[in-house]
Order: structure tokens, then sequence, then C-alpha cells
């Protein structure tokens, strides 16, 4: 086992792992970085699975750490893509009520974009339909944001990588943290034996089981929700999506419903559904199943369900009801009417998201969550916008470090 030493140590090269590290370089060009990888090359996860969708703050409470760096870190990528000739498409969303009583949802939410600086408007079915011809309000009235935009997750995670080892930042894949000892500072993989001076855990899907390698987070587990999509299948509709179409969102759960995603290519997705999975990485069938971790989420989640905390009751009916593809298209057909089971296609897009769980309060973290023990900082919850937010949550970690 070879023994090397470092400035910063970054466990988990995703999104947030190679920001850090970029934030960290920028401020001090002579500092030594090290990004570990468990996998074979970056994004294979949750940072390269994302939507692409760069959120604009509409959906969080002024106070949370999403509003806060949801539409400034929205701004910074938005720059950074143009800067490095990236794609980028402001393509605008609009947010439908599908039922009448979310008319108040709907203001709640235009009041919580306006305290975040984020640029909407309440718009009437006229307006509605010039934008999105195909989009249907149960009340006649929608959010409207102009300025979301949509990328392309690898390129920029690809882009990212270049300029970090350009500026001698070591990244070493294949590297799995296998045990720490943080009164030392130092960590161990296979193959190394690592001690840093600072360092940032920010390992995604695995974030509970690293983090409790420090003794920290011991009061949280990681209940991976599997994301499912339909694809439109432009043989078989005439369909018009101009930009993105949302349902506005049940505000007790931190899920967004099934919505309309139009990739950089201009492919237009259904989705995600958001069912429990079987394990951190079970994207298809039985593939990479914990039986163990799958047990245990299955009774946290059956306790929610009984006492019906979060609303968790209504959320788990309606996700029961899109688990077949007949579910699925009624839940879309609520905002985008023309829709029918022709339209859409089977595919294979599919992503984890590694939602944090509270065992003491029995309730699912909705904010982001960080914790910071001595020399170490653990971003124990990062879904959510946080691809969207993470050159601007990068620079606020860093500024804990030093």
């Amino acid at each position: 086992m070879e023994n090397i030493n470092y400035d910063y140590v970054i466990i988990g090269a995703g999104i947030l792992g190679l920001t850090i590290a970029h934030e960290l370089s920028n401020q001090d060009a002579s500092a030594s970085i090290l990004l570990l990888e468990k996998e074979s090359s970056i994004g294979k996860h949750g940072s390269g699975r994302n939507s692409g969708v760069l959120h604009s703050g509409v959906y969080y409470p002024e106070n949370s750490l999403k509003a806060k760096f949801c539409a400034d870190g929205a701004k910074t990528m938005i720059k950074f893509c143009v800067e490095n000739d990236l794609p980028l498409n402001r393509l605008g969303k609009i947010i439908v009520p599908l039922k009448e009583s979310d008319d108040s949802q709907l203001k709640l939410l235009f009041s919580r974009a306006k305290k975040n600086k984020a640029n909407v408007s309440l718009i009437d079915d006229k307006q509605i339909n010039e934008i999105e011809p195909e989009a249907y309000s149960i009340t006649g009235q929608a959010l409207y944001s102009p300025d979301t935009a949509v990328v392309e997750p690898k390129l920029i995670l690809n882009k990212l990588l270049e300029k970090l080892v350009n500026r001698g930042v070591r990244v070493l894949f294949d590297q799995e943290v296998k045990s720490a000892d943080p009164e030392k500072s130092m960590i161990n993989t296979e193959a190394y034996s690592v001690s840093y001076g600072f360092l940032y855990n920010v390992s995604g899907q695995c974030i509970d089981k690293v983090s409790k390698l420090f003794g920290v987070g011991n009061e949280y587990i990681t209940i991976p929700f599997k994301g499912k999509y339909y694809k439109l299948d432009k043989t078989k509709s005439d369909l018009k999506i101009n930009g993105l179409i949302y349902p506005v969102p049940d505000l007790n759960v931190p899920f967004l419903g099934i919505h309309s995603v139009k990739t950089i290519s201009n492919e237009v997705y259904f989705g995600p559904s958001a069912i429990i999975a079987l394990g951190r990485e079970n994207y298809h069938g039985l593939d990479n199943v914990e039986i163990k971790d799958a047990i245990i989420n299955g009774f946290y989640l059956a306790g929610q369900y009984i006492k019906d905390k979060q609303g968790f009751r209504q959320y788990a009916a309606n996700e029961m009801g899109r688990l077949f593809k007949h579910g699925f298209v009624e839940s879309v057909r609520q905002m985008i009417p023309g829709v029918n089971e022709n339209s859409l296609a089977a595919c294979d897009k599919v992503g984890i998201r590694a939602q944090l769980f509270n065992v003491d309060t029995k309730e699912l973290v909705m904010d982001f969550l960080f914790k910071k023990e001595e020399n170490t900082l653990h971003v124990l919850n990062a879904v959510s916008p946080a691809f969207t937010s993470s050159f601007s949550m990068a620079k606020h970690l860093v500024s804990q470090s030093q």
C-alpha cells in the first residue's frame, strides 16, 4: 500500500467533488488536491444521470440552503457553459395546477420564487397556449420561469475534469474508501493510505456509509429512490413540446412529480417516477440488489406510510399507480392531454436519488445538509437541485475549510 499526503482530499468525483476541487484550485493554485472516485470513470451515478435542468429557485423556502444556492448556482453554471462553449438551451418552464386546490400552492411558489430572486410570472390560459400549446391548467393559471435552462451534464463533468487535471489536481479512479482514522487524518483504499489536511466527503449515493467511517451522521441513512422515464416517440406523435412542463408539486415530499424533460438534443422524456430502489445502484431489474438495506429502508418507509408522515400515504398511492405504463400515462395526461400510450416508448433513461432519512425523527430530509467535524466536511444530503447549485454550494463549502 502506497502512502500519499495531500492538503485537500475529496471523496467522490461527482459534480460537487469536481466543483469543490475547482474552487479550491481557484483560491490556491499551490495547494495539493486529490480526488478519489470509486468508479472507473466519472458520471456513472447521480451527476451523470441528472436530467440536465438548471432550476431557477422556484420551489424552496426562503431561508433554506436550497434557496440560498440554487439561483446563484444556475447563473454560475450558465456562465461556465458559455465560457467553455458547452451546449446550453434556455427553454423556459411552466408549472401547471393539476387540481383546483393547487392554485394556493401556485401562489406560494410565486412568492417563494420572488423572495429567491427568480424571474417568474403568473400567466393565464392565453399565455399558456402561446408558450406551451400542449399544456393544460385545470385552473387556467400557471407559473412561468423563462430563465430555466437545460445543459448536458456529462459534458460539464468532463470539462471540469479536464480543467482540474490541467491544473495539477490528481484524480484516482477505482479507489473506494475502505476505512478512516479521523484522529490521524488518514483514510485507506485498497491501494493507498492517504493523509489529508482537510477532507470533503461528497460520496453521493454512499454518503451515509462513508460518513459513518468518521463517526458522522449516525442518525441518518440513505434511501435510494429509482426514477424511471418514458420517451416521446416522434414517429407516433406530433406533440410539440417547446420547453419544460411541470405539475404543481406536493411540497410535503422532496419530489417534483412527473414532468417533461427536453434535452439538448431535443429529445423529450417524461418522468421520473420515484419508487424505492432495492439498492443504491439498482438501476435495472435485480442488478446490484442490497437485500439488508432494502429491508431496513422498507421498514422505515412502512412507518412513514402507516403514520402518514409528510403526506407519505398520498405520495405512495400516486407512485404505485405509476408502476405500470397506463397509470404513468394518465399522470402525464393531466398536464398534457394529447399524450396517449402510443405516444410514449420505454427507454433506458433511469436515475437513483440518494434521499437522506433521519431515523430519529422518522422523516425524509428536505434540505441540503452538511456536517463539519474537525478537519472533515460531509455533504450528507445533496439531492436536486444540487447539480444546479453545485458551483455556489462548492464556494460555501470551501469557505468552511479556511
